[in-house]
């Protein structure tokens, strides 16, 4: 066996598993087969979810320092307002793929992650106990490395979902955008976002001072996605669509997308598993696919990390298919439905007027906004506790000038078993656990936490949170805690207790 885990992508998503499982003790080796990062800026943003993630694991100031905070988002065009209430991370942070890659890259070598360079996947093949996979680089046959799991974090064209033969249903593209950051000198506004036109929308956010990043889109043109793209395509699109191109010039980087949506039908496949664009592709509207495809990797990572270390049976990975296949279902509705509703015409119009509409009201905007954010994500845990299965809230324990908040108990990536009362019982409970689950007795430094799609509610007596920062099992603050149903749940999620 060369190695615990094989992580197919040095991406977002690749890095962040890659060190989820380190910080597991788990070997892992990140298969990328570019020679080196792209540098191109990719997506531009950090929702409030992944900052609270980034913060879990005491990394997140690391981001902040590199990008700007926006105090507002939207759908499909139309804005939103965010809830300083809702988080500590209220509001998206613009930051650029690039650089995003580069912290986690950063920190995944602090951490010991192995990332092979030039080496692509081009076969696999598994058994009981192992997978094999085979790798080449541009100038040659590279090394066949064995591992006991692979997972394609390989984006849309994953060559590990088509290996292993998973399929990837899903709606074709009806439209075709190009992206690119350059210069527009001639531009008259600071910035221009999601103008509509009849002969579809464009945008020109000023990411960095001097460049911007230019959008354009057109309906019912849809070019092969394996056609060249070129800066003379992005500034004639512009055209077509603006009228002017504004002086574009000195291009960094162009692209192209589209609004096909797929999903994988599987994200577990024996020894295979899938996350990130590997698992799902969508229309990019709010910036949804980054978040989601680091919030799969920190589902994933600990479970899997738990499993090949034995504390945890195969069964846990079922989970994670269970818990962020419909995760990845909403995302791909919502962002069909942004899609629709930047499509030239009258009929679009109206709609775009109605739904403007709309989204003054409170519940509206509070509902579209945690579509983006997946502040309000439940996972299907058994619990009557309002926050079982739902994010932990960044509450203040104790009162004192020196208190901890909750999210810092959870930078080791271990489960927490948390006391915010004396209970005796708690503690032998604990016991059993003693080897991987943190047991800490606190009290809580606020009269009300506010969990999101919920509002405030009393703290806890007690309560399981997951590496993830999900809660397992909680009791409220006047109840006796339900024993039998802890011991349940910390066998489910961190396997049997220690004999004797």
């Amino acid at each position: 066996m060369d190695t615990d885990v094989i992580v197919a992508g040095a991406g977002p998503t690749g890095l962040m598993l890659a060190c989820e499982l380190r910080l597991a003790g788990v070997d892992v080796v990140v298969l990328e087969r570019l020679p080196q990062r792209s540098g191109e800026s990719r997506a531009g943003g950090i929702h409030s979810r992944t900052l609270e993630i980034l913060d879990q694991r005491g990394i997140v100031d690391r981001f902040l320092a590199e990008g700007d905070l926006q105090p507002v988002g939207h759908f499909a065009g139309l804005y939103l307002d965010f809830d300083e209430s809702e988080s500590r991370h209220p509001y998206p942070l613009m930051i650029l793929q690039s650089d995003i890659e580069r912290i986690l890259e950063e920190w995944a070598g602090e951490l010991g992650v192995r990332v092979l360079r030039s080496s692509e996947i081009c076969g696999l093949a598994q058994d009981e106990d192992s997978v094999t996979v085979e790798t080449r680089s541009p100038a040659a046959t590279g090394p066949t490395l064995t591992a006991r799991y692979l997972v394609g974090c390989d984006g849309g064209r994953s060559a590990v979902r088509k290996l292993a033969g998973i399929g990837f249903p899903g709606t074709e593209a009806t439209m075709t955008a190009l992206i690119g950051d350059v210069e527009l000198p001639e531009l008259p506004e600071d910035y221009v976002w999601v103008r509509r036109t009849p002969g579809g929308d464009y945008s020109a956010i000023a990411f960095q001072p001097g460049w911007h990043r230019v959008i354009t889109s057109e309906f019912d043109r849809v070019v092969d996605r394996d056609e060249e793209v070129t800066f003379e395509q992005l500034r004639e699109s512009m055209i077509r669509v603006a009228g002017t191109d504004f002086g574009m010039r000195n291009p960094r980087w162009v692209s192209r997308f589209n609004d096909a949506a797929r999903q994988a039908d599987r994200y577990v496949a024996g020894r295979v598993l899938l996350a990130g664009d590997a698992a799902h592709i969508h229309f990019p509207a709010g910036g949804q696919g980054l978040n989601m495809g680091v919030q799969d990797a920190v589902n994933l990572g600990w479970k899997l990390a738990a499993v090949v270390r034995g504390q945890a049976p195969p069964a846990l990975l079922d989970s994670y298919h269970a818990e962020r296949h419909p995760v990845a279902e909403r995302v791909l509705a919502n962002t069909r439905a942004q899609s629709a509703l930047v499509r030239p015409g009258p009929q679009t119009d109206a709609l775009r007027e109605v739904f403007g509409s709309l989204i003054v009201f409170d519940d509206v905007n509070r509902y579209l906004r945690h579509l983006l954010t997946a502040l309000d994500i439940r996972y299907p845990i058994d619990g009557d506790h309002p926050l079982v299965g739902r994010r932990v809230p960044d509450a203040w324990l104790d009162d004192t000038e020196d208190a901890e908040r909750v999210y810092e108990l959870l930078h080791s990536g271990r489960p927490v078993l948390l006391a915010l009362r004396d209970d005796t019982d708690l503690a032998l409970v604990a016991k059993g656990w003693s080897d991987r689950v943190d047991f800490v007795e606190a009290s809580s430094g606020q009269d009300l936490w506010n969990v999101p799609a919920v509002g405030d509610i009393p703290p806890p007596a007690a309560l399981l949170v997951r590496p993830d920062g999900h809660v397992a099992w909680a009791t409220a603050e006047d109840a006796a805690p339900d024993l039998p149903a802890l011991r349940s749940a910390l066998t489910t999620w961190c396997g049997p207790a220690l004999q004797g």
